[in-house]
């Protein structure tokens, strides 16, 4: 437990004062709501057992702690994954000037966590770490097991592939209609029509693991088809999604990613404690 100049209650209010940014440093990393505040519970959990009175820099050491944290689960989940993603290897280009990066930083939004989930876990930190907090490439080196010029390069490497990146169709209504066929198609058990509106390269990730691949993940939705039924559209989170009913309770919520009317990411989450955390909008 802290000791020193740090009692239970001040230990609370200070790990309180940094929440929402570990929150938000949490959910570029993930991707995920509620994986992001898994990350941050365990960031209090290595605090509470710290020698707190000995952190100089509450703030940064947090921020180091929620990085590592995140950086397992990446590579935890990618781990699972039944295939990998196609990867990518761009030809070498010169690094923006701090006034590009931020601009860039800016303008990502929608586009940057589609993006991100093609990145390797260390190139996804690096990027999240130093172009949108601004952390030292010395300190993210620490973190990736790498020294500061590779950290560096792990960063370029992402953002040039974020610059690269189209934006997602921002339209709701166009998103809502992909995601209004891909349910049609589950509850039919038709494997061409959810091929239709899958990305080849998509993924669908579930705390039972990762499935990669069309054929795979509509494989996966057809045998569902008696969960398609009761089914019904919803904002998960803000995002364009399905909460399966049952008895009255939201059972399972399923959040996508659509870009070119195409779905390249499926989150699906049914842990009732997750489902707690989860904000959810029938629509």
């Amino acid at each position: 437990m802290p000791t020193g100049d740090y009692d239970d209650e001040f230990l609370a209010e200070s790990f309180e004062a940094h929440r929402g940014h570990l929150r938000a440093v949490a959910h570029r990393m993930l991707g995920s709501t509620a994986e992001a505040e898994d990350a941050v519970q365990e960031a209090w959990v290595r605090l509470s057992r710290s020698d707190a009175w000995r952190i100089d820099n509450l703030g940064g050491w947090l921020t180091t702690v929620v990085g590592r944290v995140c950086l397992d689960m990446l590579r935890s989940r990618r781990s699972r994954a039944e295939e990998p993603l196609e990867s990518w290897n761009p030809a070498p280009a010169a690094d923006p000037d701090p006034a590009q990066d931020a601009l860039l930083a800016d303008s990502v939004g929608t586009a940057l966590l589609v993006v991100l989930d093609t990145l390797t876990p260390a190139e996804r930190l690096a990027f999240v770490l130093h172009d949108l907090f601004a952390v030292p490439f010395e300190e993210i080196a620490g973190i990736v097991g790498k020294t500061p010029a590779a950290a560096r390069q792990l960063a370029s490497r992402a953002r040039r592939r974020v610059r690269g990146a189209e934006e997602p169709h921002a339209d709701r209504a166009r998103q809502r209609a992909v995601v209004d066929a891909f349910l049609a198609a589950a509850r039919e058990g038709d494997l061409d029509g959810l091929l239709d509106v899958l990305d080849p390269d998509v993924v669908a990730r579930s705390e039972a693991g990762v499935t990669a691949g069309a054929a795979a993940v509509a494989v996966g939705a057809s045998s569902f088809a008696h969960l398609a039924l009761v089914a019904r559209p919803a904002l998960v989170d803000g995002a364009t999604g399905v909460v399966v009913i049952v008895d009255g309770r939201v059972e399972r919520a399923l959040t996508f990613t659509v870009v070119h009317d195409r779905i390249v990411v499926i989150d699906v989450v049914a842990d009732p404690a997750r489902l707690a955390r989860t904000e959810v909008e029938l629509v």
